[in-house]
């Protein structure tokens, strides 16, 4: 009977580079055990990203590159994930029961990035992740309406002190929308704006998050600069325009982070293409190239480019975003693109937590 021995599984498995990491699945770390008994090989794989659309193809990939070692009668491959928090800006530490926090944000408005935020974050659940969504645009909040929350819908309390999250789409939400009325603005300074929303996200019981996506306001002032530096902030995602002007103020946006030492985790493209619904001609209106060229220029990756689409905006004003809309649909597909680019990123990232070494068990 041919021996199976570790070296012959891990050469193996070698040579399966695993999506979004850009390197195979050894290299990664991934592989967390390895059992061998009469030519049954039983193996492990933990990622640090949640990837349910991906995890039937890996667990078939992987199984057949362990079938093909002589010895090998079965391959029985698991491919599970486990969420880590890592470092964020001067070592602060994350809060808890949230693992990482990813600033969703944009150098100027109506760049489409509180509607990157919502989908970017049901993406994220859509992949098996457990996430929550802060909308932290005190004189603008959006994400309530966006995630079809009806109006005068307000969070728990316990104790007088603490807000639960109120609970939409599979998602754990905050907002100062819960607590104002649509008709009622805000005329509050920044330091006033700050304090208000620094208590939503302290005062909010969330529950073990291993992602929480934060709708920042839109620009690069004071409310901006001051929350970057005062929350834990694991990455940043910049939305942006193709056009030049909003490409400059993506630029300040990502001088902002730089300044502050929040990591830019990629660069989100909004209204790239417009297809006719007539005729099916495609065309740039707003440009194109923006956001490779800006991404390129700050070595950062470009996640993704979404269409100027009217079904976005339809979806948005029916409290259905693409990503729960139509779960199928190519939009969805591109959100889920970028929320796996994104997740894989940050498990690349620096983790206090230290990674088991591979175990080989041989009978």
């Amino acid at each position: 009977m041919i021996e199976v021995s570790k070296e012959k599984i891990e050469a193996a498995l070698s040579t399966c580079h695993l999506p979004y990491l850009n390197t195979d699945v050894v290299s990664a770390g991934a592989v967390k055990s390895i059992k061998v008994e009469k030519g049954i090989v039983s193996v492990q794989v933990t990622l640090g990203f949640p990837c349910l659309g991906q995890q039937a193809g890996m667990q078939q990939m992987l199984s057949a590159a362990i079938q093909h070692v002589p010895g090998v009668t079965r391959a029985n491959v698991v491919v599970n994930w486990r969420v880590r928090p890592h470092k964020t800006q001067g070592g602060a530490s994350v809060m808890p029961q949230v693992k990482n926090m990813i600033a969703v944000a944009s150098g100027k408005g109506g760049v489409g990035k509180s509607t990157t935020a919502v989908n970017l974050a049901l993406a994220l659940a859509a992949e098996g992740g457990r996430v929550g969504i802060l909308d932290a645009d005190i004189y603008g909040p959006s994400v309530p309406m966006m995630m079809g929350i009806a109006e005068g819908t307000r969070p728990g309390q316990v104790d007088n002190k603490y807000f639960t999250p109120v609970a939409a789409l599979g998602l754990q939400t905050m907002s100062i929308g819960y607590l104002i009325t649509e008709k009622t603005p805000l005329v509050w300074r920044g330091p006033m704006a700050t304090g208000a929303l620094k208590q939503l996200l302290e005062q909010t019981l969330w529950d073990d998050l291993d992602y929480l996506v934060i709708d920042m306001p839109p620009g690069t002032g004071d409310i901006q600069l001051t929350l970057s530096q005062s929350v834990p902030v694991t990455g940043a995602v910049i939305v942006t325009t193709p056009q030049d002007i909003a490409l400059l103020d993506a630029q300040k946006g990502i001088e902002m982070f730089i300044k502050v030492r929040v990591p830019v985790l990629g660069i989100v493209e909004n209204m790239s293409l417009h297809t006719c619904s007539q005729c099916g001609h495609s065309e740039a209106i707003f440009g194109e190239g923006g956001g490779e060229r800006i991404a390129s220029d700050y070595g950062v990756p470009l996640l993704g480019a979404l269409p100027l689409d009217i079904h976005i905006r339809q979806q948005m004003g029916k409290g259905k975003p693409s990503v729960f809309a139509e779960p199928e649909g190519d939009i969805t597909k591109r959100y889920r693109d970028i929320a796996l680019q994104l997740s894989a990123s940050l498990a690349k990232m620096e983790t206090d937590v230290k990674i088991p070494n591979i175990s080989v068990l041989s009978d």
